[in-house]
This record gives C-alpha cells, structure tokens and sequence, in this order.
C-alpha cells in the first residue's frame, strides 16, 4: 500500500513538472522568431539557433544522465529527482518576465545550462522509481500509465496555452513548475528496490567474464564511483543482447523524434503559417490521442501481444506519421497525421520495460540512465544534421522543391529503427532466467 501511494505521488509530482514544461512548447516558436526575426515566417538563424540548443543539450545530457541515474541507486531517487525539478524553473521564470531580445538570450543560455541536468533525467529517474516498486510482470503497463500520465499534462498544458497569452502561459508554467518541486519534496517517499526481484546483471559472477579485476578492489572503487564506467557499460551491451537491440532502437528512434521536434513547427511555420493557437490544437489532438492510448489501451494490449510486438507496431506509426507530415499538401493533413499517436506512443514504455527487465533492482538507475544517454547521444547528432536541413529545404535555395525533405529523412531514420526492433525476441527475465545458472 505504501508503495502504491509512493506511486500516485510520483504521478502527480511528474504531472505537474510536465505540465509546466509542455506549456511553453507552443509558444516558443513564437517567441524565437520573434526575438530573433521579427514579423517573418521562415527564419534560417532560428532554425540554427534551436538546432544548436539541442545540440549542446544533447552533449550534457549524454554525460549527465547516467551519471544522475547511477547516483539515484546510490543515494535514492527522490534526491536526486530534486536537482532537475528544482532547475527546471529558472528558465521558465526569465520569460515569464519578459520576452524581449535580450531576455530571450538570457533564457537560451540558462535554458542549455540547466536542461542539461532536466531533459530527460526527469523521466529516467521516474522510470527508475517505478521500476523500484513494481513486479517484472507489470512494468510495461505501469511504464504506460507513466507516460499516459506525461501525455495527460501535455494535454492539459498545450490546452491551456491556446486560450492564453504568451505572457501568461510562461508566468503559469513557472508557477505549475515550482508548485511540482514542492510538492515532491513534501509528499514523494523516497523510494527503496526490493533486491527479491532480480539478480543483478552486473554481479561479480557475471563480470568475470567481462572484466579481470580484483574483486575486493573493485567493491573499494565502487563506493566512491558515482559515473558507471566503461566496463559497466560494455557488461550491460555483452551479457544482454537483447539489451544491445534495445540501445540501437533507443539511439535511432531518438535521432528520428528529436529530428522531427527540431523541424516540424518552423515547417509547419513557413509551409501553411501555424501560429502558437494551431501549435496548440496539433498538440492537444496528438496529447488526447496518446493519453487515452497509453491509459486505456496499452495495459490491454501488453499482455495479449507482449511488448516486442508493441514496440513494432508503435515505430512502425511513429515512421508512417513522419512521412505523411512531410508530404503534407493541405493545412489539415497535419491533425489527421497527429492521430497517428494513437499507436506510436507506444514505442518508448516498451522500450523501457524491456530494458528494465534485462537488470536487477539495484541497477534500474544505472541501465534507465544509459539508454538515456544513447538517446541524449542520438539528441546531439540529429539537431546538427537535420536543422541544416530543414532552413536549407525551406528557403529559396533548396536544390528542388520540398519543404518536407528533412521530415521524410527523419521517417527514414524512424524505419531504421522498426526494421531492428523486430529482430528482438522476448526472454525470460532476468530473475526466472539466470538464478538456475548460480546453483
């Protein structure tokens, strides 16, 4: 009972910071061409100017994230939740102030300073805490209800934002943002792994056929090793391949979703003219569509067709929905291409299940934090190939015509990813599989 109520806290705490983070994403293309091209509808340097954002938070969060989530197995999780809750407010407070051309640089600086501890490590640790408390056998559908939950603030977020002014959507998120540090300091219980769950795969037995070193010095080392090392992370991609199958999908469905965030709303700009109140309506469909998914259908379909399955299904939308935006010929293919979140929203708690399921109780963190740095890896590399080429493809330069190109490269890269996701085969899990192999 206790740690369903740890749960329902958690719920609430990532409602809320969600809540205040997707209210600003509509807006802020406004704000960015603004600021930056003022009275234009199709701005290069703010293209380039996002696409470098990303970029470098892409870099940090690659570092941070499993450095976050291995100390989170150390220190506990709800202590380490507060740095990024907590951050996460600052730059939301500079344009509820003002969003003038100098406040604007302001918010972009901090905003890569403190999103290289937020992006990100939020969900990681959550998926960590959940993982924490709940058996094997239900991950998938409580990792859904998670990201039903993510998908529920997004709703009520971008809803907010269409009926009010750009000023007041960032002085309510700032104050939804401080309200979720609040209230997770006051009211989430620290959470604590049932080491009955698993065994770890990252165990003395298991790395001796990894690394040859002294054990003793080893448990000495550790005490004082908040970083997973190298031979951490080649354990983890060695002993699983499934594992292995789960970082190259995670690292190419990224570069595929980051790549489309990067491109989609300055296409969408220049192509049919969307402001903030059309950004908001996209958002609000695809949100609605994705909450009653992943609340109502997803706990449904799991057990019936297993979460490798529902991964493929999910990336294969995920890949379809990219490659009907990019050939987008009329101003409402846009909302009928956001239902397709009804299935791609899918793709990431399967993902996630399946890799929690490849380690222990006492490593939720460590591994959850490593995907997320592949995917903090794929965050870098896709700004920088795929902002050049969205300005490039809507300016007047483009070598032919098509405004989309950019887009159905992201869907290319999308595909890459359901393509590997059907060589993954369930396996047992970890605790039914390996325990037999220690007697």
């Amino acid at each position: 009972m206790e740690k369903m109520s740890g749960l329902s806290h958690l719920f609430m705490t990532i409602f809320l910071h969600s809540f205040a983070a997707f209210m600003v994403v509509p807006a802020i293309t406004d704000v960015t061409m603004a600021a930056l091209c003022p009275g234009q509808d199709e701005c290069s340097i703010a293209i380039y100017t996002s696409g470098l954002q990303q970029a470098i938070i892409g870099l940090g969060s690659l570092v941070m994230m499993p450095l976050m989530g291995n100390l989170s197995d150390k220190y506990g999780r709800k202590a380490l939740l507060t740095v990024p809750v907590t951050l996460a407010i600052f730059p939301l407070a500079i344009l509820a102030y003002s969003r003038s051309r100098n406040f604007f640089y302001a918010y972009y600086i901090l905003k890569i300073l403190t999103a290289m501890f937020c992006e990100g490590t939020v969900h990681c640790l959550s998926l960590a805490y959940v993982a924490d408390n709940v058996p094997e056998g239900r991950r998938a559908s409580a990792f859904g209800i998670l990201s039903g939950i993510g998908s529920c603030a997004f709703v009520c977020g971008t809803l907010s934002t269409r009926f009010l002014s750009t000023a007041s959507t960032f002085q309510v998120a700032t104050a939804m943002a401080m309200l979720a540090a609040v209230y997770m300091r006051v009211f989430l219980p620290d959470s604590v792994a049932n080491d009955n769950l698993s065994i770890p795969i990252l165990s003395e037995g298991k790395l001796k056929g990894v690394v040859n070193q002294d054990v003793e010095s080893d448990k000495k080392v550790q005490m004082f090793k908040p970083m997973p090392s190298l031979e951490d992370m080649l354990a983890l991609l060695k002993t699983s391949v499934t594992f292995s199958q789960a970082a190259v999908v995670t690292f190419f469905g990224n570069l595929a979703d980051v790549g489309l965030h990067a491109s989609l709303l300055y296409y969408l700009k220049a192509r049919f003219h969307f402001n903030k109140n059309q950004f908001a309506d996209l958002m609000v469909i695809t949100g609605v569509a994705g909450t009653v998914s992943q609340l109502l259908l997803m706990p449904i379909l799991v057990p019936i067709l297993g979460e490798e399955k529902l991964l493929a299904i999910g990336l294969f939308f995920n890949c379809a929905h990219m490659i009907v935006y990019s050939i987008a010929w009329s101003f409402w293919v846009p909302y009928a291409a956001a239902m397709f979140s009804l299935a791609y929203v899918f793709s990431q708690p399967c993902i996630r299940s399946i890799v929690s399921k490849q380690v222990g109780p006492c490593e939720q963190g460590k591994a959850q934090g490593f995907i997320s740095g592949i995917g903090s890896f794929a965050n870098v590399a896709s700004p920088l190939v795929f902002s050049p080429l969205t300005a490039l493809f809507l300016s007047d330069t483009a070598p032919f015509y098509f405004p989309g190109f950019s887009i159905m490269c992201v869907g290319f890269a999308s595909m890459i990813a359901f393509v590997q996701s059907l060589m993954i085969r369930a396996v047992p899990p970890i605790s039914g599989q390996r325990v037999g192999d220690l007697h």
